[in-house]
């Protein structure tokens, strides 16, 4: 089997799973987040974008029902050996060959928890679960269960989340000579990720953000690629993956000579890190992380320019998106305890002036101070 872990970390996560279930008096946890299935079991694919599921008894027993293609993959690389196949066919119902795994594991009549809040249950098949289950058991959302285990990573996973701080790291030193004057955003983005490929990382979440000129004001990927202007600006979020973990770092690089409103808004937000840093300990919230940002924004006239969150936790992640919960917004009151793995982000978008500024890294929380997972320098970067 090709797993990523040895078999004591995995026996530690499952304990953990079971004893909160046991907590939440669940018979059986119905598993549809690919990250739950990848976390317990080591189990690797993108065949979540197709109907699978994964049980897991309170007696420890894990069963997988997916399809063909993911037959083999799951006996490479997961440690589960109960695996059914539902057949692709004219009107197959696979919601329907879950409910008879159920009844063969004898769940009938019992309370069982499901994860709802992912992207691997669509609706369609979500509303077929609930319709054939009605009668059969009683279905609690379950969708934290796990998820609120993964916030707080073990010593494995955090030597692993170190790797792919180390690997965002060398992308960005790779990836910064390339950006000047006449540069394609497309060899900008092959180097970037190309980095990650060379140094054994991984596909990331979701795309690499890459945007310049008036495209350096949005948060998301888009296609379509353009060279740089003499004076420009060029905003990249992107991450090192390591074994599907992330660490992600966000810059905006000032191509030419920067504005009086980009220097403006990067003091702003140097401001508002340190702020974040601060407020990243035991003893406080994500929402008074949020807050210490949106004061220093805030008190500097900022509110329109900025975002209503300012990062979120990190780790191992499948598409269509690397965020983990939680995140840090206004009210959030999960509390920071050490050893999570936290993405803070300042990002500033003045439409009006037409001016982009972004600045944001991956920290480890510890008992006091958290720690910087990226040994890159936080001055603005300008490329003459």
């Amino acid at each position: 089997m090709a797993l990523h872990f040895d078999r004591r970390e995995y026996d530690d996560r499952l304990a953990a799973t079971l004893e909160a279930m046991e907590a939440r008096k669940l018979d059986a946890l119905l598993m549809f987040a690919q990250e739950s299935m990848y976390w317990l079991t080591g189990y690797d694919t993108f065949g979540f974008c197709f109907f699978q599921a994964m049980v897991l008894t309170k007696t420890g027993r894990f069963t997988l029902v997916t399809r063909a293609p993911d037959l083999r993959q799951a006996q490479h690389t997961s440690i589960v050996e109960d695996i059914r196949v539902w057949v692709d066919r004219g009107e197959a119902d696979p919601s329907g060959q879950l409910k008879e795994t159920l009844f063969e594991l004898e769940l009938l009549g019992t309370r069982i928890g499901i994860e709802y809040d992912t992207h691997g249950l669509t609706a369609a098949h979500g509303r077929k679960i609930d319709d054939g289950l009605k009668s059969f058991a009683t279905l609690v959302d379950a969708s934290d269960l796990v998820p609120s285990l993964r916030m707080v990573k073990s010593p494995a996973e955090i030597a692993i989340v170190r790797e792919a701080a180390r690997i965002a790291d060398l992308a960005w030193e790779k990836a910064l000579p390339e950006i000047h004057a006449g540069a394609d955003e497309g060899r900008i983005l092959a180097v970037l990720q190309g980095a990650v490929f060379e140094a054994g990382g991984e596909y990331p979440g979701n795309e690499f953000i890459i945007g310049s000129g008036p495209d350096a004001l949005l948060c998301r990927h888009k296609a379509g690629r353009r060279a740089l202007d003499p004076q420009d600006q060029l905003t990249l979020e992107f991450a090192g993956t390591f074994r599907h973990y992330h660490a992600a770092l966000m810059r905006t690089v000032i191509v030419g000579t920067p504005t009086s409103r980009h220097l403006a808004l990067y003091s702003a937000e140097r401001e508002a890190l340190g702020a974040v840093e601060a407020a990243m300990r035991p003893g406080n919230t994500f929402g008074d992380v949020f807050d210490a940002h949106a004061t220093v924004m805030d008190g500097r006239e900022l509110q329109a320019h900025r975002l209503n969150a300012c990062g979120y936790s990190l780790g191992a992640r499948f598409a269509p998106s690397w965020m983990d919960t939680p995140m840090f917004y206004r009210g959030n009151k999960t509390a920071i305890v050490p050893n999570m793995v936290l993405f803070a982000h300042m990002i500033l978008f003045d439409s009006e002036a037409g001016a982009a500024m972004t600045l944001g890294r991956t920290y480890l929380t510890t008992d006091a101070d958290p720690e910087p997972l990226s040994t890159l320098p936080l001055d603005l970067p300008i490329a003459a």
